[in-house]
């Protein structure tokens, strides 16, 4: 189950990644040429709402099944802290990628409430990207794909 999981996860980040980096540049080019926020527009940025939500999903189900949880226990706070590679796997990845999530979902719900579609482009392109950087800052390179 872990494995099969981690496959999922591994595999998954790379539709994310995709998803948020189209949406940001859909996003900075509809600023830029001070287009109308169309449906087209819509779906992309919702997409990559949707995609980054059903990671966390798997991220968390994962994070529980993962033989690295295990390590709260033998090594306790202390020693999670101390070791490099625990403590991106059980603090660093997890928190940073929530906070990620937050800001993507922040920047879907402020986008709705403008009327402007300047400042609907502005949203999404700013917090979407400022969650994509915080996505790209803690991926464990080591254990992605496979």
């Amino acid at each position: 189950m872990y494995t099969l999981l981690k496959n999922i996860h591994s595999y998954w980040v790379c539709l994310v990644l995709l998803i948020l980096i189209i949406g940001i540049f859909n996003a900075i080019a509809g600023k830029i040429k001070g287009k109308d926020f169309e449906s087209k527009d819509l779906r992309l940025s919702l997409f990559g709402l949707i995609f980054t939500h059903i990671q966390l999903l798997i991220g968390l189900i994962l994070y529980f099944f993962s033989p690295w949880f295990a390590l709260w226990y033998d090594l306790r706070v202390g020693g999670v802290i101390q070791d490099d590679k625990a403590r991106l796997y059980l603090v660093e990845h997890p928190f940073t990628n929530i906070l990620a999530i937050v800001l993507i979902s922040m920047g879907w719900s402020l986008h709705k409430r403008q009327s402007d579609p300047g400042k609907k482009f502005l949203r999404i392109s700013l917090f979407y990207g400022l969650g994509l950087l915080l996505l790209l800052s803690r991926l464990p390179s080591d254990s992605w794909i496979g």
